[in-house]
């Protein structure tokens, strides 16, 4: 097919996903795609669309179609995560009416709209169901967005961090050839890759965090530096020993503290 004719890729993605007609991998939807459109579609774009179009993903937050209060009603809203990296096709009745609100600090989140739909019971059900494969991916979200919100200040660089942001979307799972960057962020022009682990920080994330710098390095920083940030609870020997043969890379760990209030009726 000529590349002129073909639709945008978010309604590629939502074809391929009708004709599979059932739970599907985000492989299995770029296989359909291509199947359908040739080889020529890119990979990370087929992924921002499944994301984007996901109804209960947490990142979604972070393209442009997405970036204000609003219920899943539209043409855009059409799949529904049921674990990491698998979707369905999103069924308001089955999986409840979402919706991208504010936060009580004022931070967009995604979450079950109150007071809509028929079946609470039933809405009840499929979010629990989905709950033990989620939840951990839900966890890693929350803190990566907590992050880019507060982006660290790094011993010997003098430039405060800003997220990158592009026309269409932001520096928060940045989508690249050769995996989702975490947090992509910049100071004083030079580009920083910040990767989260939840817990321990694993020796594979070394490699990990190189490619994605090497990515950064070829695509978009040119003659400007790239730095490696690895954050998790805890940096096992192993990796701090790694780590300081690659003077670009940074390790860091982070603590979390949580603070219980009374809720009552009367203030």
């Amino acid at each position: 097919m000529n590349n002129g004719n073909r639709p945008p890729v978010w309604q590629m993605v939502k074809e391929a996903v009708q004709q599979l007609n059932g739970e599907c991998t985000y492989q299995a939807i770029k296989a359909k795609v291509r199947s359908m459109y040739g080889d020529g579609i890119n990979d990370s774009s087929m992924t921002c669309s499944i994301i984007s179009g996901a109804v209960n993903h947490p990142s979604r937050i972070h393209y442009s179609d997405n970036k204000k209060p609003r219920l899943t009603d539209t043409a855009y809203d059409y799949l529904f995560s049921t674990g990491r990296g698998r979707v369905v096709w999103y069924q308001p009745e089955k999986h409840g009416v979402w919706e991208i609100a504010h936060s009580a600090d004022g931070a967009l989140i995604v979450r079950l709209a109150d007071g809509v739909g028929d079946n609470p019971a039933q809405i009840a059900e499929v979010v629990e169901a989905t709950d033990e494969s989620y939840s951990m991916f839900a966890l890693e979200a929350h803190l990566r967005d907590y992050l880019a919100k507060k982006l660290p200040k790094l011993l010997g660089h003098d430039a405060p961090l800003a997220l990158y942001r592009t026309d269409d979307r932001d520096g928060v799972e940045f989508q690249t050839d050769v995996g989702p960057i975490d947090i992509l962020a910049t100071g004083n022009g030079d580009f920083y890759v910040l990767e989260l682990k939840v817990g321990r920080g694993p020796d594979a994330a070394l490699g990990q965090i190189l490619r994605y710098m090497g990515w950064v390095k070829e695509h978009l920083a040119g003659d400007k530096n790239v730095y490696g940030i690895i954050i998790a609870s805890d940096i096992g020997k192993k990796l701090r020993y790694a780590a300081t043969q690659v003077p670009n890379v940074r390790l860091m760990e982070y603590d979390l503290a949580v603070t219980l209030r009374s809720a009552t009726l009367h203030v």
